[in-house]
C-alpha cells in the first residue's frame, strides 16, 4: 500500500449526467446499490485490465489510495507470457509495481453486472510520475501538444465485429473453425439480417447508453454475421476511453447471451473488420479551425498532409498485428494507397462534411487497432503537417487502388522499421515510446514467425 494518497491526473468534467461523480458513487456505495468497482486501464493490446474492488474497500481506502498492479501489464504478449526486451518492466529489474491512478471523471455504471461500476485509471511509478509508453498516457501527451495550440480533438471510432452463435469456449473446442455466424449471407443495411439478433444489438445499444456512450445505430455489415454499433463523436480522449469499454463490454454480453463475436482485422477471406477513425479539431472555446470562409482552411490542409507524410511511418500504431495487414488488399474497402479523397472510401483519408461537420476519416485501422495510439499518432502526424506547413498534394478523384501513389506497409515488419526509423514518430513520442511499441511488433514476429499454421499443415503434409 501507498503511503500517500495519489494525486489525480485529470480536472476533466464528466462527459455527461449518465457518468457518476465521486460524491455519488459514494452515496450509492452507502446505500448498497454499489457493491463492486472496477479500476481498469488499457494496455498494449488495447484491453481493459484491472480489478474488482468490493466498494467498501474502495470507499475507505482505495478512493484515496488507488491500487497496484506489476509493472509486467505494460510487457506481456497478448497471451499475457513475460517477455524479454522491455525496458521500464524485466527480471533484471525484478517486475515491480505501478499505481493506478483512478480518473474520476471516468465513473460509469455497467448495466449488465449487477451492482457494477468501472474507472478508468492513469498509469505512474510509485515516485508518481507517469509510466510513458502506458496508452492513454501517449495520448494525452498529444493533446497536451494540441493544447499548447489552444486547439482540441474530437473523434469518433467506427468498429466491425463478426458475431457468432457459438460460445467462447465452444469457439476454442472448434479452434476458432467451422464456427456458425450469427447470418448467413451479406446484412450491409439489412433490417431483417440485423433483426435475427436483435436482442444482443439492443442489450449492447442500451447497455453502453447507459454506461455514458452516446449511442448512435447498429447495422449490418458486409461479411457473414459481421455489424457495427456506432457511437456519436467526443472529445479523443473520451471517445478512446469509450471504445475501450465498449470492446470488453460487447464481449461480456455476448457471451451471456450464448455468442461470441471479434474483432480480428481478418477473421477469414471474406471481408475485414475495420476501425475507421474521424477527427477534427476545434479551438480551445469551440471555434472551428478546419473550415473557414466556406472552405477547409490552411490548419485543415496541413493538419491532412501531415497524417498523409506520416501515414507509412506510423501504420504500426494503426496496424499493430500480423493479422492486421491481410485486410489491406485492393477492392475491399480497406486502402492500399496513401492517398486522400474528398468522401472517396478508396483512400487511405477521406475528407467529409463541411463547416462544422468537416472532419478526415482515417481508413487504415482495422477493429484490432488500439485507440489511444491511433488517435495519438493520427494528432502527431497532423501536428507534423502544421508545424512543417507542408503542401496538401491534389485528392485522388477515382480510384485510389489505381494508382501509382506510395502504399500502405503491406506487413507488420515492414511497418516496424519504418517506426523504428522514424524522426518524426521519435521527436513526437519520444525513443522510450518507440523502442517500447517497436519490441511489442517484434515479440508478435518472433512468435509467428516460430508457429506452424494450419495453411502450412494443408499445403504441405502430403504434397511436399
Amino acid at each position: 500500500m501507498t503511503s500517500e494518497p495519489h494525486q489525480q491526473t485529470t480536472t476533466r468534467s464528466r462527459p455527461n449526467e449518465r457518468f457518476l461523480t465521486l460524491d455519488e458513487l459514494v452515496a450509492e456505495i452507502d446505500a448498497g446499490q454499489i457493491d463492486t468497482v472496477v479500476l481498469a486501464f488499457t494496455d498494449m493490446q488495447g484491453r481493459l485490465q484491472g480489478k474488482r474492488l468490493h466498494a467498501a474497500y474502495f470507499r475507505d481506502v482505495a478512493r484515496e489510495h488507488g491500487t497496484e498492479g506489476c509493472n509486467y501489464l505494460l510487457a506481456v504478449d497478448v497471451d499475457m507470457n513475460t517477455v524479454d526486451g522491455y525496458a521500464i518492466s524485466s527480471w533484471a529489474r525484478g517486475y515491480g509495481d505501478m499505481e493506478f491512478v483512478p480518473d474520476y471523471s471516468t465513473i460509469r455504471r455497467l448495466a449488465y453486472l449487477p451492482g457494477t461500476v468501472l474507472i478508468q485509471c492513469d498509469l505512474v511509478w510509485l515516485d508518481h510520475t507517469p509510466v510513458r509508453p502506458s496508452p492513454r498516457t501517449v495520448l494525452r501527451a498529444q493533446l497536451d501538444r494540441l493544447a499548447d495550440r489552444d486547439l482540441v480533438a474530437q473523434a469518433g471510432t467506427e468498429l466491425e465485429f463478426i458475431t457468432f452463435n457459438n460460445s467462447y469456449e465452444q469457439a476454442q473446442e472448434l479452434d476458432w473453425r467451422h464456427l456458425t455466424p450469427a447470418n448467413q449471407y451479406n446484412v450491409d443495411y439489412s433490417l431483417l439480417g440485423t433483426s435475427r439478433i436483435e436482442p444482443f444489438l439492443r442489450d449492447v445499444r442500451n447497455h453502453m447508453y447507459a454506461a455514458g456512450l452516446d449511442t448512435e445505430s447498429a447495422k449490418g455489415e458486409c461479411n457473414f454475421g459481421q455489424h457495427e454499433v456506432g457511437f456519436l463523436f467526443a472529445d479523443a480522449l473520451t471517445t478512446a476511453d469509450n471504445h475501450a469499454v465498449y470492446k470488453t463490454a460487447i464481449k461480456e454480453i455476448a457471451a451471456q447471451h450464448g455468442k461470441s463475436v471479434t474483432f480480428m482485422a481478418k477473421y477469414d477471406e471474406r471481408e475485414g473488420n475495420s476501425c475507421h477513425i474521424h477527427l477534427s479539431l476545434r479551438g480551445a472555446s469551440g471555434e472551428l479551425s478546419f473550415w473557414g470562409g466556406g472552405a477547409r482552411s490552411t490548419l485543415y490542409n496541413q493538419f491532412v498532409a501531415g497524417l498523409l507524410a506520416t501515414m507509412a511511418d506510423f501504420t504500426l500504431l494503426y496496424a499493430p498485428n500480423i493479422n492486421s495487414y491481410k485486410r489491406f488488399a485492393d477492392g475491399s474497402f480497406a486502402p492500399t494507397t496513401i492517398a486522400w479523397g474528398e468522401d472517396n472510401r478508396t483512400c487511405a483519408v477521406r475528407l467529409v462534411g463541411r463547416g462544422a461537420s468537416a472532419r478526415l476519416e482515417n481508413r487504415v485501422p482495422g477493429a484490432d487497432v488500439n485507440p489511444y495510439l491511433a488517435l495519438a499518432a493520427m494528432i502527431a502526424g497532423g501536428l507534423h503537417g502544421i508545424q512543417a506547413q507542408l503542401e496538401l498534394p491534389e485528392p485522388v478523384a477515382g480510384n485510389a487502388y489505381a494508382s501509382d501513389l506510395p502504399r500502405v506497409p503491406r506487413t507488420l515488419s515492414a511497418a516496424r522499421e519504418r517506426f523504428v526509423a522514424s524522426e518524426p514518430a521519435r521527436t513526437a513520442f519520444g525513443d522510450d515510446v518507440v523502442e517500447h511499441y517497436a519490441r511489442m511488433a517484434e515479440v508478435e514476429l518472433e512468435a509467428f514467425d516460430a508457429a506452424v499454421t494450419d495453411w502450412e499443415l494443408r499445403r504441405g503434409f502430403e504434397r511436399l
